[in-house]
């Protein structure tokens, strides 16, 4: 990765919760140098899913590294399959995107309750109300949280505590934010290269989006896994700092999903050119095509 690639970073906290507006989802903003500043939608308080995408796909800045905070696939590895024993279950991650969007078509603003209600597709996830479907722990996962993908392996190992894309329960599940990605990341249609699905190395220029695990932005900044939240912007500047980063100019309270989206983008800056991080030592094109890989993790 040369030096200076990108112009511009951009971390999205995102959000698979019903319904239109998030208050869970949050948009900052840096330059190579300046202090990462939070993004409005142009006509409401709170973003969409949707005007996410359209955000990225009309008013992206040239040569942005996107840092999305979700899943971009689901375990494949592990079983050979993203749900084995389905006809229909997807050889490759866009094919899963692309699934997830079919089915869920009618839902709105990027919904995923089709998906996860669907009478064969159910039968892999844990929903609310004690539904744990009978083939979740399809491989008798030895602990709880369900199966992983080799990045939430790598994830672990690097001290912090994922839970499967397959787990839809929980405060820190990340199951819906997940299912509701893959279809923004169907409907971007190619037009923005995802990293590493479409490619081990990112292209030479133009935007690249790329997973990331904001608790590994918050462990960057000397913050622990138990105290990877920051709801103050004292503390969110002294993070800041730790990133190399100018202070954020916020003061008081500051909502966890604004302060994870700011003080990811400045690691983003920070690790951009980061040659490792681009080439962790588990990441074949088998992995990448099926299962994508975490920005960051080892």
């Amino acid at each position: 990765m040369r030096t200076n690639r990108f112009r511009h970073f951009l971390a999205i906290d995102w959000s698979g919760a019903a319904g239109e507006r998030q208050p869970g989802i949050a948009l900052s903003l840096c330059t190579a140098e300046g202090s990462p500043r939070l993004l409005h939608p142009q006509s409401h308080r709170r973003w969409s899913r949707d005007a996410v995408l359209d955000y990225l796909l009309t008013d992206l800045p040239p040569d942005t590294l996107v840092g999305l905070d979700l899943g971009i696939s689901l375990p494949y590895q592990d079983a050979g399959a993203f749900f084995p024993g389905w006809a229909d279950s997807p050889c490759d991650a866009r094919a899963l995107w692309r699934l997830v969007d079919e089915i869920c078509e009618s839902d709105p603003h990027l919904g995923a309750r089709s998906f996860v209600d669907h009478p064969i597709a159910s039968a892999y996830f844990r929903r609310h109300g004690g539904r744990e479907g009978s083939r979740f722990h399809l491989l008798g996962t030895p602990h709880r949280r369900g199966r992983f993908r080799i990045t939430e392996n790598a994830q672990e190992r690097a001290g912090c505590k994922p839970y499967s894309n397959f787990n839809l329960v929980g405060a820190a599940q990340v199951g819906k934010s997940s299912l509701t990605g893959m279809r923004m990341l169907h409907r971007l249609e190619g037009r923005l290269f995802v990293w590493p699905v479409d490619g081990l190395y990112p292209p030479a220029s133009g935007s690249v989006i790329v997973e990331i695990y904001t608790a590994i932005a918050a462990l960057a900044a000397s913050r622990s896994v138990g105290r990877s939240k920051i709801r103050d912007g004292a503390s969110l500047d002294v993070a800041l700092h730790k990133l190399g980063s100018p202070p954020s100019g916020l003061s008081g309270i500051v909502d966890d999903h604004s302060a994870d989206a700011l003080l990811s983008a400045a690691w983003l800056r920070m690790h951009a050119n980061d040659e490792a991080l681009w080439r962790p030592g588990e990441l074949t094109h088998d992995v990448a095509r099926t299962e994508g890989w975490t920005f960051g993790a080892p």
